[in-house]
């Protein structure tokens, strides 16, 4: 359990943008050491939870990863791990920070639906219905949380959606100083936020209302090109880079207004469905040339149409920067919120205003929400100093080596149990070089929506058709969508251009010219890559994996995909890796220091057999 001194308080007051410091006594008060809940929105998908002692991340996981098809609202799952990481219980929380206001965002959308729809009661209505539905269901969600604090409702903190995807981007950086932009598809009925973040304050400087989101236009594209809204914009701007941005011009006629500096919608190219908001009209399908129906499109008007709305917002974001930066005077900035998740988006960016000056937090989207509640109230209202830079993000979960052998035992899996991380890695390395996908399962799930190694499919680059076997028979995913690779930090800049942004895979990265070893099919045009700079403090197995490795082939590098199947988050227990093993095309799996593969005899490695035990070693130590 934990101890802490509660004898330091300091009294806050309620502000619109979440407490401040006040001299009313009658305020709530916080202690100066502190043991923080931070929760993402409880409406959104994806929520999140993390536990924050005293300023340091002690677990953070998403709750999608514990309970793949768990509905939005309270993350169970989620909050069970940190409490359990932490080995704390209600009680001994201090607070529970929340990254929502229910009625602040209800009145906020109420309002702009209200002359959204003027003459459109009908559907109106609807939508307030739907609104009025979202309110109870966020309250009915706080209202459980407080009975679990045991009604000490000074406990409970709701704060406002985008100040804390503001604290989540600042708080994390490097940055002592900087503009803050964030953006989504909506917030707390705002779809983004310009900040200016110093030391350990914030002072926010303007809000895009949600009837002006950039985030809804790209959805509301990807929706046309026949992808999921809301969930596979990732594809969009992947698509696109097989285009052309024939259709740039008339995305930024959607997006602003002459004169107007803030995204400013024509709604003009919209029309008011009476179910579901807002869809395209008939003046934006005639002005693309395209289609009525999208399952018309032919593929070249997908990928100009990709390509076209990722040009639109790049060059809208990119002038908003570029006007804020010269009203304020500083450079560097900070970028928040799910369109950032854009790793294209994200490298124009850092080509525009320099590598080194943008950042973006390891985990943009609304789970990332919850480390910045936590921070907001650490550092923006309690005025503690800001932390070193987060470089590692393996906050999750992480398995003793009974826990794996009892999970391989019950599903009578056969395997293999290296006495040595040396041998462990020598394994790994041969069955690489013979051109064998494994899975690579080891140390605490990583935070966010990207695989940094501990949760990995690897691979050899110099595989034969590796793209094609992961996407066909491990992935079962579209073609255009690129796979990433991962090089040790020391040997970064003997093959790639690459920023700090690569550690998170939040950038890409930029093939040298004078570096002839990645297959083409590893690369994107211009030479992009979609980089993971893996360092030596913070992932110590796959650095070594890269290094010996790089040994015996053209290079340190490796393939690196998220270990899942179709559809599914990435697996985060032995039992998930097991079944994910059995049900894709990958030939063996790494479990610890565990090894599974699919045949029981040997394999050719350079014309040479090379056997592989696929039965349990005898009387195998297992506190190494």
């Amino acid at each position: 359990m934990r101890t802490a001194d509660k004898k330091s308080h300091q009294s806050y007051h309620v502000t619109e943008e979440g407490f401040l410091p006040s001299a009313n006594m009658g305020g709530i008060c916080f202690p100066s050491l502190m043991l923080e809940l931070g929760l993402s929105s409880l409406y959104k998908d994806h929520t999140a939870a993390a536990l924050v002692r005293d300023g340091h991340i002690e677990a953070a996981i998403e709750n999608y990863k514990l309970q793949p098809n768990a509905p939005g609202g309270i993350p169970e799952a989620a909050i069970h791990y940190c409490l359990s990481k932490g080995g704390v219980t209600w009680n001994d929380i201090d607070v529970v920070a929340i990254a929502n206001d229910p009625f602040r965002g209800w009145g906020r959308r109420a309002f702009s639906r209200r002359h959204l729809s003027p003459f459109a009661p009908v559907a109106a209505g609807y939508q307030q219905g739907k609104e009025l539905s979202r309110l109870v269901k966020e309250w009915t969600a706080i209202r459980i949380l407080r009975q679990r604090l045991q009604g000490k409702h000074q406990k409970l903190v709701s704060l406002d959606h985008h100040c804390c995807h503001a604290a989540g981007a600042f708080f994390l950086s490097p940055f002592d100083k900087g503009l803050i932009l964030t953006l989504d598809g909506e917030g707390d009925g705002s779809a983004g936020l310009l900040a200016v973040g110093e030391g350990s304050g914030i002072r926010v400087q303007d809000r895009m209302s949600y009837s002006n989101s950039i985030g809804w236009v790209y959805s509301q594209a990807t929706d046309l090109l026949a992808f999921v809204p809301s969930k596979e914009e990732h594809k969009t701007q992947w698509l696109g880079l097989e285009g052309e941005p024939v259709h740039k011009d008339v995305f930024l006629r959607v997006l602003r207004r002459p004169r107007e500096v803030l995204p400013k919608l024509d709604l003009r190219y919209f029309r008011r469905d009476f179910t579901s908001g807002f869809v395209p009209a008939e003046l934006l399908f005639d002005q693309l040339g395209l289609p009525r129906k999208k399952s018309e499109f032919t593929p070249e008007q997908k990928r100009n149409l990709a390509c076209s709305v990722q040009a639109a917002i790049t060059e809208l974001i990119s002038e908003l920067l570029a006007h804020f930066q010269e009203k304020t005077g500083l450079s560097q900035i900070c970028l928040g919120g799910g369109v950032f998740q854009n790793t294209l988006l994200v490298a124009s960016l850092e080509r525009m205003f320099g590598a080194g000056n943008i950042f973006v937090p390891p985990a943009p989207g609304n789970a990332g929400c919850a480390l910045g509640a936590a921070g907001w109230i650490w550092h923006q209202q309690m005025g503690k100093p800001r932390n070193p830079e987060v470089r590692s993000v393996y906050w999750g979960p992480s398995f003793a080596r009974t826990e794996i052998k009892d999970v391989l035992d019950n599903v009578k899996a056969r395997y293999t149990l290296h006495t040595t991380s040396d041998r462990t890695l020598d394994s790994a390395v041969q069955l690489l070089r013979a051109g064998k996908i494994i899975g690579w399962f080891h140390g605490r799930t990583e935070f966010g929506p990207r695989a940094l190694g501990n949760r990995s499919i690897l691979a050899s680059p110099w595989a034969p058709y590796v793209s094609e076997n992961l996407n066909d028979y491990v992935k079962h995913r579209e073609s255009f969508r690129p796979f990433g690779v991962a090089v040790r930090e020391e040997d970064c800049a003997r093959y790639f251009e690459g920023s700090p942004l690569c550690r998170f895979m939040n950038s890409l990265a930029v093939l040298r010219a004078d570096a002839k070893v990645l297959p083409r099919a590893l690369q994107l045009p211009g030479g992009l890559v979609r980089l993971h700079i893996v360092e030596k403090e913070t992932n110590r197995m796959l650095w070594e994996l890269l290094g010996r490795f790089g040994e015996h082939e053209p290079a340190p590098i490796l393939v690196n995909t998220s270990f899942n199947l179709p559809g599914e988050p990435p697996v985060v227990r032995p039992m998930d890796a097991v079944r994910t093993f059995f049900c894709s095309g990958t030939d063996a799996v790494f479990v610890d220091n565990f090894l599974l593969t699919k045949w029981s005899s040997a394999y050719i490695l350079n014309g040479r057999e090379v056997q592989t035990p696929a039965v349990q070693d005898s009387d195998p130590p297992l506190n190494e």
